[in-house]
Order: structure tokens, then sequence, then C-alpha cells
């Protein structure tokens, strides 16, 4: 087992079934061509408190409706997750064959359909194959295993080239948690919510309002500061699931503390690995915004550089371009002034005091950008809030992977 050792937590192997009370697996079904696993079961026998984050797209899927009208809730026993077809507009087909797919996995499961949360990610319009999955599920049902965690993670992936797993264990005063999960996402990534699909799971007792406020507290400085091509899915899901198989509970504000870190460190991981992973990428971009007036001020500042275009092809050439990065910046609408702002390029300063320093030509920042990792700071110089944001590069098999999505 691979041990971190950090404040009050270290990281463990497992993905979603380190914590106790969790059963997974994954397989194919044969939604995808290529025969790649594309079926996802994740059980959790004795009832979860649970709670979800979802897109904010006007668009979505037929999972997200589901998963909406479930959510928070006690007693969740499961999810079921496909790959390889998003069922997004779908209309009211899109609708029936979700719910067919939950009712026949609550079937081998033994609960109520209502007790199962469902996800989607794939192509968008095509038809959910119901029939399918269904027939595929008590084969799914009969490999639930506690080390299957990472066959489960495997069989939610699209175009991702490696699984994304994280998980820890943590001391709270009544005893030692487990937090672990997954995610999948490569592409159309610009979260709104959380990312494409992602699922946590903990041993702790948890309410599920607290598992809510927890979750939404840990997207927020996560999965929500991510970007690889600005696009916002149809089917965003996070799902966070509490077995308190354990029996302990966040019994003090340390507690809540340690916890919520922990917690915060698994999204992290997972989401700067959906970075890293993104759709040919070659670099991971962290991009700290420090010295605003408000929470709101950076967020949108931090919002806008990554999000740009100009910014991230900068990135794949290797070019100290810090002209891309004010220039965003000031077009983010968020008042920042040139005169107060600062950009390092690591501990290399471009941009100051309204003018260049001249460092952007240096052998030191072109030796900085070819790096694949690369780190900028722009100080607003305005007041003290700060956030960080993680984007990757955009290369020549972005245009390429998404050009040839469908064939």
């Amino acid at each position: 087992m691979v041990r971190k050792p950090l404040d009050d937590f270290h990281f463990i192997d497992g993905g979603v079934t380190a914590p106790a009370g969790f059963l997974a697996t994954g397989l194919a079904c044969g939604i995808k061509k290529t025969g790649a696993a594309d079926l996802a079961l994740l059980h959790c026998p004795g009832g979860a408190a649970a709670a979800g984050l979802f897109t904010r797209n006007d668009v979505v899927a037929a999972p997200v409706t589901l998963g909406r009208e479930r959510l928070p809730a006690r007693g969740v026993h499961g999810v079921v997750i496909n790959s390889g077809c998003a069922n997004a507009c779908t209309g009211e087909p899109g609708l029936a064959a979700a719910r067919e797919v939950v009712a026949a996995a609550a079937r081998v499961l033994g609960c109520v359909p209502a007790a199962v949360l469902p996800c989607s990610t794939g192509v968008i319009g095509d038809p959910l194959p119901a029939a399918k999955i269904s027939a595929a599920l008590p084969r799914a049902n009969a490999l639930l295993a506690r080390d299957g965690g990472h066959a489960f993670a495997t069989a939610i992936l699209t175009t991702d080239t490696v699984a994304k797993e994280a998980a820890v264990e943590v001391a709270l005063s009544g005893g030692t948690v487990r937090i672990g999960g997954c995610a999948k996402g490569a592409g159309m990534i610009h979260p709104n919510m959380a990312t494409m699909l992602a699922v946590i799971t903990t041993d702790v007792i948890l309410t599920a309002e607290q598992a809510h406020a927890l979750l939404t507290a840990a997207a927020a400085a996560t999965f929500n500061r991510i970007s690889i091509d600005g696009d916002t899915s149809t089917n965003d899901t996070l799902y966070l699931l509490a077995s308190g198989t354990t029996g302990v509970t966040l019994a003090s504000s340390v507690d809540r503390e340690r916890f919520a870190a922990a917690l915060k460190t698994v999204c992290g991981r997972l989401a700067q690995a959906i970075v890293r992973d993104g759709e040919g990428a070659t670099k991971l971009a962290t991009v700290h915004v420090a010295g605003g007036r408000s929470a709101e001020q950076v967020a949108k500042v931090g919002t806008a550089i990554v999000r740009s275009p100009l910014v991230k092809t900068a990135l794949f050439g290797g070019d100290a371009n810090w002209g891309r990065i004010v220039c965003a910046a000031g077009y983010a609408g968020a008042g920042i002034t040139p005169e107060s702002t600062t950009l390092r390029l690591g501990d290399l300063v471009l941009f100051e005091a309204g003018v260049p320093t001249g460092a952007g030509r240096s052998q030191a920042a072109a030796d900085l950008m070819a790096a694949a990792d690369i780190e900028i700071t722009l100080d607003l110089g305005q007041g003290h809030a700060a956030t960080t944001f993680w984007t990757c590069d955009l290369s020549y098999d972005y245009v390429r992977i998404n050009a040839e999505y469908r064939t």
C-alpha cells in the first residue's frame, strides 16, 4: 500500500472501494465498438447518505434529471454508470431508458429504484441501449468486490488515456476513516458545478445535508477550478456517498476541518488528473490569482485565463507570451488595474506596474515554459482574495481527437 504522510491523513490505494462498506466492478456490455469496458456498478449494501452536484448547462442528459430528483438522500444503495453513450438530447425515450437501467440495477442489488443513482457519458444524441445494460447487470452484480474500484474507474472512461483514482485515510477523534474516489474526463471540461463524472465514497457517518455541504465546498476549490477546452458538459455529475460503516462521526469542529481538508485533497487529486489527461495535452498549468478584492473577482480573472485559447496555445508552444495572460485578465470584466498587477512565471517576474520587465524573452522564461508543469501567478494588487485554477495546453492532437470523435 502506497502511503504519503500529510498533516492528518495519508494517501492509500483502492479508489472508490478504499472506504469500508462499498463493492464495485466494471465490465463490457457491448456499448463501445472496441469491446472495452463500458458498464460500472457500485454497491453500498448497508445504504449510504448521498449528495450530488450536477451540470448547470440548460441541456441536460436523462441521468442528470434522475439524479437531481433523488438527491440529497439517505439509503442510497448503488451507482450505475455507462460509458459510450451520453443519453443526452434523447427526450422521453431517453428518460424511459435511464429509468429502465436504474430499475434493472435495483433488482440485482435488492433495493428500490429510487436508491440507485445513474450516470452516462459518451456521444450526445445516441439512444441508450438499455437492454444491453440491463442484460449485463446480473453479471456485474456477481463480480462486485472490495477490490473492484479500479475496474469501476476504468469502465467509465471515454477519451481518457488513464483511470483517475485517489484515496486517503484520515484520523478523527472517534477513529480512522477513509475517503476514496474516481473520475473521468479528458475533453468537454469547463465545469460549472463539478466535472464530467466523479464518484466519491467515505465510511464516516454523514447526514445527507452534511454530505451536500462538504461536497459543495470541496468542488468549489477543485472541480470548479479546472478547464481543458472551455466546454461544460450536458452530463456533468459528482456524487458523494457515505456508508457510515466505521461508526465514526464528525464530532467536533476539528474533525470537520480534518475531514473537509481530506475530501478537498481527494477531489483536488482527481481534478488535476483530469486536466493532466486532457485530450492532446502535453502540459499542466497551475494558475494562481491573488491580490483580489473579492472571491468573485479572482474567480472571474482565473476563469478567463484558463479558458483562453491563446493562453493555452502559448503553453503548447512554450512561448512566455505574458501579454495573452494579462489580456485575458483584462477582458474578464473584473475591474483589474494594470498599474497594480504583477505577473510571475514561477519566480520570474514578467509584468509589473503596468509594464513588461523584459524577462518574458529570456532563456529562463523559455526553460520554465518548456517544463511539463508550469506555474503562473497573477497578483492583482487590490486586496487579499486568492484562488487557484488548473488548465492544460491546446495542441494539434486536441483538434484531431475531437474532429474524429464520432468516427
